[in-house]
């Protein structure tokens, strides 16, 4: 393949099944997108909704090495449409890097477009500020640092806890870097609170609500770092869940309340239940076992693979089995140095992994794993896995699903090209636009 576009086009000839929109999603999501000065925000003074770095850079590179891109945010989601290849409405997060072959820019007119090789393929629509984030808390810090929405509005995500207890060589995921984010934001003088305050949160939703008047905002995600002792004398199961019970004594039934946690114990999860929850997200990262042990090993200590996919199985009886939604970070199966070689093989795995979920009913969601070059695997395999193997496992997903008879998960808005609003992956992009009704 001779230059990137040649390569995009085999894929799509090769998988028609496959929406070419995901293709290049796919593409921008795992290699990333550079950004001209025309195409840059203003931060939370212009009128485009920036990007929030909402839990981790999903950057390759540090803010130091972004140049302009790091002082003038850009925007925290792109949509791409039409083009020569006749795009629908697709809504992608923004992963910056300055030496990427796609290239947002204004043309002669000020109409921003995505450039590869030196082509226009689509046009860019860029979020527009939303009202709240235009209003302060009482104690000046902003609504997108306490509570930033994604996914075009549709999700809340709060960033609880912005570090995570699993910490150092031999305990932190290898390709995540949920410390280091912490640590450039602090360097850069950037507010980035590490625990938020309860009321803090309250204050934020409350905003939002207030102005969200279109009620554009469906969901909230309840996550952070993992807690292996205790943060301010409680443990996780506690920690998390007081907020959503603060959420929904305030907000009854406003929002789909989701939590992104460790797999914890029976009980635990149950706590989660009580505390209003209503999806939990006890993601498995990667499915091979060796794997697991050797780019997890903090999991891998602290509970352990087979106990992790035990407490998997036994929280379905706590939430329903289609509102346990475990997350992998699709890609890292073929990361140098323990990965598999061959997108044969790494499609194998993961599909083994998806097959003995949805065997049980649970249906696993993905993100597309971004290399950030802080992270062992960043630095190892800076530019992520092939994109053939994202494009395979879209088909292997939506076909695991058809044999065991699973709609799509509850809680990230509509599916079918033209229709998702989940931007760190392609699996609603890729799915057919049925009708499901939400939880």
């Amino acid at each position: 393949m001779g230059s990137r576009t040649a390569l995009v086009e085999d894929l799509m000839e090769r998988f028609p099944h496959v929406p070419r929109e995901a293709v290049f999603k796919e593409d921008l999501l795992r290699g990333g997108v550079a950004f001209d000065a025309s195409a840059l925000s203003d931060n939370e003074g212009g009128e485009v909704k920036p990007k929030s770095y909402f839990i981790f850079s999903f950057d390759h590179g540090t803010l130091p090495e972004l140049g302009e891109a790091a002082l003038r945010r850009p925007p925290e989601e792109i949509i791409l449409t039409g083009g020569p290849y006749d795009l629908r409405r697709t809504v992608v997060s923004v992963r910056v890097n300055p030496a990427s072959p796609y290239r947002v820019a204004a043309d002669e007119h000020g109409r921003l477009g995505l450039y590869l090789d030196g082509k226009r393929i689509s046009d860019v629509g860029v979020p527009p500020m939303p009202e709240y984030y235009r209003h302060k808390l009482s104690n000046g810090k902003s609504v997108m640092e306490v509570a930033p929405t994604i996914q075009w509005g549709y999700l809340i995500y709060l960033t609880a806890f912005r570090v995570c207890q699993y910490f150092g060589a031999k305990e932190e995921c290898q390709y995540c870097d949920i410390n280091h984010n912490w640590r450039q934001h602090k360097a850069a003088g950037r507010p980035y609170t590490g625990v938020k305050d309860v009321d803090e949160v309250l204050e934020a939703l409350e905003i939002i609500d207030k102005y969200d008047t279109a009620k554009i905002s469906t969901a909230y995600t309840l996550t952070g770092g993992a807690i292996t002792t205790k943060v301010q004398g409680l443990d996780e199961a506690d920690f998390y869940g007081r907020y959503a019970k603060a959420i929904e004594e305030h907000f009854p039934g406003r929002w789909i309340g989701k939590v992104v946690a460790q797999a914890l114990p029976k009980p635990d999860v149950q706590r989660f239940k009580d505390y209003g929850v209503q999806i939990y997200h006890p993601n498995f990262e990667v499915w091979d076992e060796y794997l697991f042990k050797m780019y997890c090993p903090g999991k891998e200590r602290y509970v352990g693979r087979d106990e992790w996919h035990k407490r998997i199985l036994d929280s379905a009886d706590v939430f329903g089995a289609s509102n346990v939604i475990p997350n992998f970070v699709a890609g890292v199966e073929m990361a140098e140095p323990f990965g598999f070689t061959s997108v044969d093989e790494a499609i194998a795995s993961t599909t083994e992994g998806l097959r003995f979920f949805m065997s049980h009913g649970i249906t696993p969601r993905f993100t597309t794993w971004c290399p950030e070059p802080t992270t062992p695997l960043g630095k190892a395999n800076p530019q992520g896995a092939p994109l053939e193997y994202h494009i395979r496992l879209l088909e292997a997903y939506r076909n695991t699903m058809d044999d065991f008879g699973l709609s799509y998960p509850p809680g990230y808005g509509p599916p079918g090209p033209g229709n998702a609003v989940f931007s760190v992956s392609s699996f609603m992009d890729s799915l057919s636009a049925e009708e499901r009704v939400e939880v």
